[in-house]
């Protein structure tokens, strides 16, 4: 069985590391630079960085920060946030970043991904993904952009098989429902991505406790859980996450 990953999401807000609830009331909880060195002591598998208000101020991503982070980390690096166009996407990795995350501007401009992977190759090319439960959709849930500021007429299992299709290489879920809770993942549009899609799917939004992992990886079907506020708030280190999975039968790799 293959080794499940455990990645920590630093959202960046000018030059800070910041959290909020639901992608609101956020507040700056440290140095982005010193917390991903830090992450990394603790064994984490992989770091992403997004530039959380790039896109809806359109501008670029702060380059000079992704390449401070990307110096104190030796593991897959993931960034993202006012990505453009593939110019954008050669900065990034210029400066150090192993893949490229693309949301809103996928959205606007599905050839992106397929330029993207054209150009870098497929496994550097991350579908970002923010859902939102709908009724009105036939999956039940809608794709959200600019932040969650803006809902579209998407479905979120469509757009996930379009990306796909395009040359997505990897899509990370994130309930918009969920995310900052830390009542747990939403395992339903989870599992339905994960089971409908040939790419890996990363869980995002909710995880407050190891168990909300261990369900996200098992009964969600995800093949890697991303974490925030457990680790920068709930007292929790990847190494104890990762303990508590490996008595579980969960896959991680360890230290």
């Amino acid at each position: 069985m293959l080794q499940k990953r455990i990645i920590i999401c630093l959202d960046v807000r000018d030059g800070k590391t910041t959290k909020g609830i639901k992608f609101k009331g956020n507040v700056d909880i440290g140095d982005p630079v010193e917390m991903a060195a830090e992450y990394y002591r603790q064994g984490v598998d992989e770091l992403v960085f997004y530039d959380i208000t790039a896109s809806s101020e359109k501008r670029g991503i702060m380059i000079d920060v992704v390449s401070r982070v990307a110096e104190q980390i030796f593991i897959p690096f993931c960034v993202g946030g006012g990505i453009s166009n593939v110019a954008d996407m050669r900065s990034v990795l210029l400066a150090g970043a192993e893949k490229i995350s693309i949301n809103s501007q996928a959205v606007k401009n599905p050839d992106i991904i397929s330029e993207g992977a054209s150009l870098f190759g497929r496994q550097c090319i991350v579908l970002g993904m923010d859902a939102a439960a709908d009724r009105a959709m036939p999956s039940g849930y809608r794709v959200v952009i600019n932040g969650g500021r803006t809902a579209t007429g998407l479905d979120a299992l469509e757009w996930a098989l379009k990306a796909e299709s395009l040359g997505a290489g990897e899509i990370v879920l994130n309930s918009i429902d969920a995310d900052g809770t830390r009542e747990g993942y939403e395992l339903n549009i989870t599992r339905m991505i994960s089971e409908a899609v040939g790419i890996p799917v990363v869980a995002s939004g909710g995880a407050g406790k190891s168990e909300h992992l261990r369900d996200v990886l098992t009964d969600g079907k995800a093949d890697a859980a991303l974490v925030a506020s457990m680790v920068h708030f709930g007292g929790y280190t990847v190494g104890a996450i990762k303990e508590y999975l490996c008595s579980e039968g969960v896959p991680v790799r360890m230290l």
